[in-house]
C-alpha cells in the first residue's frame, strides 16, 4: 500500500513537472517569436521533436511491425490527426503568441475541454450533465469577466480569430485522437510519431513558402532544441508514463494548472501584469475547466 501511494505522488510530481515545462513553452515561444519566422519556428520545433522520437519506432520490430500493418483508413484518420493537431492548431497558437498575450492565448486554449465535452451531443447522442453546464456558464462568465470591457485593437482581433480557429480545431483532433486510441489498434508512440512527422513537415513546408529559410541565431537554435527536445518529445513521453498511475480527472485538473502557471510565467519574464478583474476572470474560467470534466458517478444496479 505504501509503495502503490509514494508511486502515485511520484505521478503527480512528475505530472506537474511536465505541466510547468508546457507552461514554459509559452514564454520560450514569446521570446523566439523576436526573431525567428511564426511558421518556420512551428515547424523547425516539432519536427525536430519527430525526429528525437523516431528511432524509437524505426529501431523497434514490433512498432514497426505495426506501423506496416495499418490500413488506408488507418492512415488517413493519422495523417488527419496530424493536419488537426500539429499544423493547424500548433500554427495557430504560434500565430496567437505573436499577436496576443500569452495569458490570453491560454485562456482562450482552455475552452477546447469544453467543446470536446459537449461534442458528444452531436457525434454520440449523449445528453449534457448538470455539471457540465453549470462548468460552461462559469467559463463564459469567467471570459465575460477578463475581456469587459470589449476593446480590442485590429492586430489582436485576428490573433483572437486565429485562435479560436485553433481551439476548434484542437478540440476536432482531441476526438479523433480520442476515437482512434479508444479502438486500440495502434501503439500511442507510433500514433504520436505518425501524425507528428507528417503535421510539422507541412507546417515546416508552409513556413519555408511565406518566409524563407532565413539565418537563425544560435539563441534561436537554442530556443528550438529546448522546445523541440525537452517541452515537446520528453514531455509528451513523460505525460504518457503518468496516464499509467493517475485517473483521468487528476490528470485533467494538473494540466489546467497551466492557465496559472502561464499566468505566473508571464508577469515574470514577459512583464504581462494582470489587472485584477483578470485575474478574477481566470480563476473562474480555470475552476469552470475542472468542473465541465467532472464525471457523475454511475449508479451501481444492485444484484439481482
Amino acid at each position: 500500500m505504501v509503495k502503490r501511494e509514494h508511486g502515485h505522488i511520484s505521478a503527480i510530481l512528475l505530472a506537474v513537472l511536465v505541466t510547468v515545462l508546457w507552461s514554459s513553452s509559452f514564454v520560450l515561444i514569446k521570446a523566439g517569436l523576436k526573431q525567428m519566422p511564426v511558421l518556420l519556428f512551428a515547424g523547425l520545433r516539432y519536427f525536430i521533436a519527430f525526429l528525437v522520437l523516431l528511432p524509437f519506432v524505426v529501431f523497434s520490430p514490433e512498432r514497426m511491425r505495426a506501423v506496416q500493418e495499418l490500413g488506408t483508413r488507418d492512415w488517413i484518420r493519422v495523417l488527419s490527426l496530424g493536419v488537426l493537431f500539429y499544423t493547424c492548431t500548433q500554427g495557430a497558437s504560434f500565430i496567437g503568441l505573436s499577436l496576443l498575450p500569452a495569458v490570453t492565448v491560454s485562456l482562450l486554449l482552455s475552452f477546447t475541454p469544453f467543446i470536446v465535452a459537449f461534442s458528444g451531443m452531436a457525434l454520440l447522442s449523449e445528453r449534457p450533465t448538470v455539471t457540465k453546464w453549470v462548468g460552461i456558464l462559469l467559463f463564459a462568465a469567467g471570459i465575460v469577466v477578463y475581456f469587459f470591457p470589449v476593446s480590442i485593437p485590429k492586430n489582436q482581433l485576428f490573433g483572437l480569430i486565429v485562435v479560436a480557429f485553433g481551439v476548434f480545431v484542437n478540440a476536432g483532433s482531441s476526438i479523433l485522437g480520442r476515437s482512434i486510441n479508444r479502438e486500440k489498434r495502434i501503439q500511442p508512440l507510433v500514433l504520436t510519431v505518425l501524425s507528428m512527422g507528417f503535421g510539422s513537415v507541412l507546417l515546416l513546408i508552409s513556413g519555408i513558402a511565406v518566409s524563407g529559410i532565413p539565418g537563425l541565431s544560435l539563441k534561436s537554435w537554442s530556443i528550438i532544441l529546448w522546445l523541440a527536445v525537452v517541452n515537446t518529445a520528453l514531455a509528451f513521453t513523460l505525460w504518457n508514463h503518468t496516464l499509467r498511475t493517475l485517473q483521468a480527472l487528476e490528470s485533467s485538473i494538473i494540466n489546467n494548472t497551466m492557465l496559472f502557471q502561464v499566468a505566473v510565467l508571464a508577469w515574470v519574464f514577459l512583464g504581462e501584469a494582470m489587472t485584477v478583474k483578470q485575474i478574477i476572470g481566470t480563476v473562474v474560467s480555470g475552476t469552470a475547466a475542472v468542473v465541465v470534466q467532472l464525471r457523475t458517478p454511475r449508479r451501481r444496479v444492485p444484484d439481482a
